[in-house]
């Protein structure tokens, strides 16, 4: 099996496997910083890397019902379920959503997010674990607000960047070979065990 250069991909390798392949869909060929004559949070293809949107689907935690975070035990009660342009996000607290994009991780890729400098100057801050090689679906984020304030987030503007890596070669066992219990998700997607 012939071994690849390993590294952090460039726009031409992510436009040709999204265009050809399925990587990302939908997909923006350059970074788009205004709609309808609005400036926006800028999302598509950057430098060595992926801007992606963040839907208009939000759970907004809350603890009206007292519920505890519990992993293993996860109770859909903790969040209110909105669909909107903008979801504010409680002081101290956090919102699930989605990408807009759904995305197809080659077996050779592992691919790591960063949120976008925009939000984290305002003190939200993105998290998402790494998307495992063979992949594939809405990447599900997580938004918290670290402030003392309440937050807006808007929908369908850009929310974090994907990093591609490529490995020297394909692993073994990509995440769809061993039937992750992420696979294929579509929408916000809560915790599983």
């Amino acid at each position: 099996m012939p071994l690849s250069a390993p590294g952090i991909m460039p726009d031409h390798w992510i436009r040709e496997q999204s265009l050809q392949n399925g990587m990302i869909e939908p997909f923006t060929e350059k970074q788009n910083r205004e709609e309808n004559g609005q400036k926006i949070i800028s999302y598509g293809l950057s430098s060595y890397g992926y801007d992606a949107r963040c839907s208009n689907e939000f759970m907004i935690f809350t603890n009206v019902d007292n519920a505890i975070v519990d992993p293993k035990n996860f109770s859909n009660q903790s969040f209110v379920e909105r669909e909107s342009d903008v979801c504010v996000i409680p002081p101290n607290s956090f919102v699930l959503t989605r990408t807009v994009e759904y995305f197809r991780i080659p077996k050779d890729v592992l691919v790591i997010c960063l949120g976008k400098s925009t939000y984290a100057r305002c003190g939200l801050i993105v998290n998402v674990t790494p998307l495992e090689p063979g992949w594939e679906g809405h990447v599900t984020l997580e938004l918290s607000n670290t402030t003392p304030l309440p937050a807006k987030v808007y929908a369908n503007e850009g929310i974090a960047q994907f990093l591609f890596f490529k490995g020297s070669s394909a692993c073994d066992v990509s995440y769809a070979d061993r039937a992750g219990k992420y696979m294929s998700q579509r929408g916000v997607t809560l915790p599983r065990i």
